[in-house]
């Protein structure tokens, strides 16, 4: 029997130095589901430990200046709310989504969860308005640095903007890596989309010399960024960047090259310091990379990690998420284990905006991890391939239905996006009166 695997296990990413070219795999492999799923086992296993009092909570997370707040609206504070309207989109009149996330092509029975809207609690989150986010990106480059969560949230994008104008995929023009990096140009805007793949933001190889496995372990340089993206960045006006699954795997942590602990390798003498230590040193090169690069003068936007969601059992042993509408705020809390996860990032966030404010440099936060905890219904289950009795898939409970809930992403960055738009034309119209 012939087995899909998901793109962690795959290994031909993994034994790559990733400071070098990928090597090319199907991109079906991609795409399906994470390399996490381990996430579901760190979870039960670890304390749900309360933060140490110098973290900031929930609430001073919100009260952050992310330049999100309009006449005093958190757009990130809200309710998902019954939406009656069709998608913006969808499997017939995008050509750009993947089959891993195309749930209508495979015949999911349900669409309840394409008629729920984000409602912040104090004002309205407009629709998603294709020809004003190209108006606002012309002559623009933007790019989604991260795993395949945040290529999810592009290829959403490219659905969303080619319902106005059809991008070209003009990937092969910059890269013979075409799987790992890729551009799509809008010529009617002279826009670039664009994404660069690094799941841990640093450099990483596998440990194990005889090859690799399901549980093997991968060599993380936490200290030292990986190149892949940041030799590449420089190049755009628009940031936006993201990691987390990836990083529940066994992992080695290095820095100056020496080995100082390990997320679940269970060697002896090694000390498990857990995946909170590897994600905050990943956030913090790669935030330090963002505010030292000498020509990078983007505007950055650091998106938030989005939970998994998977029930019954772990990903390879029969866990699924079969739910069909949102958790309430009342069912599901944002605590313990996932919010020291969304912590651990944010507190590295908090630091380097920072930096970032005292350089002239834009950092804001997509803060989405507690508005997608609310979604179990989004993500593709079975849906994402053909019912192909001769192959083996694991569920997906990682990635999300297109269109679906990760549509809600691109309204925000468009919110935001305004937003900054205005701020600069009051500047600079403030600069011409003085």
């Amino acid at each position: 029997m012939k087995f899909q695997s998901n793109e962690i296990l795959n290994g031909k990413y993994s034994a790559r130095n990733t400071t070098k070219s990928a090597f090319l795999i199907p991109f079906t492999l991609l795409l399906i589901m994470f390399p996490i799923i381990l996430m579901r086992n760190t979870e039960e296993s670890s304390p749900s430990s309360s933060l140490s009092p110098s973290s900031p909570n929930m609430s001073s997370v919100r009260n952050m200046n992310n330049r999100t707040e309009t006449k005093g609206c958190d757009i990130f504070s809200g309710n998902w709310i019954p939406y009656s309207e069709e998608p913006y989109y969808n499997n017939v009149t995008c050509k750009w989504m993947i089959d891993e996330q195309n749930c209508m092509k495979f015949g999911r029975p349900d669409e309840e969860y394409l008629h729920w809207r984000w409602k912040p609690d104090e004002c309205e989150l407009p629709l998603f308005n294709a020809t004003q986010f190209l108006e606002l990106v012309s002559g623009k480059k933007m790019v989604f640095v991260g795993d395949s969560v945040g290529r999810n949230q592009l290829q959403s994008l490219l659905c969303l903007l080619s319902q106005v104008s059809e991008p070209e995929d003009v990937s092969h023009k910059y890269t013979s890596d075409v799987i790992y990096f890729r551009r799509y140009f809008f010529p009617d805007y002279n826009f670039t989309l664009g994404n660069l793949w690094s799941p841990y933001f640093v450099r990483s190889s596998d440990a194990d010399k005889k090859g690799h496995s399901y549980n093997n372990i991968m060599k993380l340089y936490v200290d030292e960024v990986d190149e892949a993206w940041s030799s590449q960045v420089e190049n755009f006006d628009i940031v936006i960047i993201s990691a987390g699954h990836w990083f529940f795997r066994p992992l080695m942590y290095y820095e100056k090259g020496q080995l100082v602990g390990c997320n679940k390798c269970g060697i002896e003498n090694v000390t498990d310091l857990a995946h909170y230590y590897g994600y905050k040193m990943a956030f913090r090169t790669a935030f330090r990379t963002l505010t030292s690069l000498e020509n990078f003068k983007g505007v950055t936007y650091f998106r938030t990690f989005s939970p998994s969601h998977f029930e019954n059992g772990d990903w390879n042993k029969g866990g699924n998420c079969v739910r069909t509408k949102p958790f309430s705020k009342e069912e599901m809390k944002l605590n313990g284990y996932f919010l020291e996860t969304y912590m651990t990032q944010v507190n590295e966030f908090k630091v380097a905006q920072e930096v970032a404010s005292k350089k002239g440099l834009k950092f804001l936060m997509l803060n989405t991890t507690e508005i997608m905890l609310l979604r179990p219904d989004g993500h593709p289950n079975d849906y994402g391939h053909s019912k192909n009795t001769n192959v083996t898939y694991y569920n997906d409970c990682v990635h999300w239905c297109l269109p679906g809930p990760v549509d809600t992403w691109n309204e925000f960055l468009l919110y935001m996006l305004n937003i900054e738009s205005n701020s600069s034309y009051d500047s600079k119209l403030e600069s011409v009166v003085l």
